[in-house]
């Protein structure tokens, strides 16, 4: 269900900044600040009214940057925000209607996992790649490697999300299994909000030092 060219871009940039934003009008300073750090991925959630025009914003202004779709709960906000321009769309669980509807659509989507259960589901559903979440939460690095260790011969690759911060993103990214982690240390709401474009940029260039130190 995951699209080769997206799975692959997604594996190559190693982190991805989980983005609430409040204000359309910053998503392009945004994803070049992003950029300019080294960062080519971000997801942006629909947990604001401004979600889905700044997913429309940086699909047509920013190229560069491969932007998804975060909290995609009905599959209206599906087919909105394919239509907006996502390249993929990921939600916080697994649920047999939201990944029909992206299959409907041809919209790469990675499910939200916490338990093996949650994985054979999202494995009968044809999906390989999902969003280990809530991560820190649900137990970290040790859960996820019990957790996925039955289904690594299958190809499955993870996302985890939720409380992650720098300090421990190389050793979800030490994990074999593990295609990018999602953080929204690396651009937070109160600095998107502020402008603080300089900082985003520091903090991006300084996960990807991480990032290109696990993947050498």
């Amino acid at each position: 269900m995951f699209a080769e060219e997206t799975r692959n871009r997604l594996s190559a940039a190693g982190v991805v900044p989980v983005v609430v934003i409040n204000d359309a009008a910053n998503a392009v300073p945004l994803a070049h600040a992003l950029l300019a750090g080294g960062v080519k991925v971000i997801e942006l959630t629909l947990r604001t009214a401004a979600g889905l025009d700044a997913i429309k914003a940086i699909a047509s202004e920013v190229p560069d940057m491969l932007v998804g779709a975060g909290t995609v709960l009905s599959p209206e906000q599906v087919r909105e925000v394919k239509a907006a321009g996502a390249a993929f769309a990921v939600a916080p669980g697994t649920n047999r209607t939201i990944l029909a509807a992206a299959q409907e659509v041809d919209l790469p989507f990675a499910p939200g996992v916490m338990t093996p259960s949650d994985i054979e589901t999202a494995l009968s559903m044809d999906c390989r790649m999902l969003k280990f979440f809530p991560a820190e939460s649900a137990g970290g690095v040790t859960h996820l490697k019990a957790m996925a260790a039955p289904y690594g011969h299958l190809g499955v690759k993870f996302m985890p999300t939720g409380g992650i911060k720098a300090a421990q993103l190389a050793d979800y990214l030490a994990v074999p299994t593990v295609a990018a982690v999602g953080g929204s240390w690396l651009a937070t709401g109160a600095q998107i909000d502020a402008g603080q474009w300089d900082t985003i940029t520091a903090q991006s260039a300084a996960a990807m030092e991480i990032v290109n130190a696990a993947q050498d």
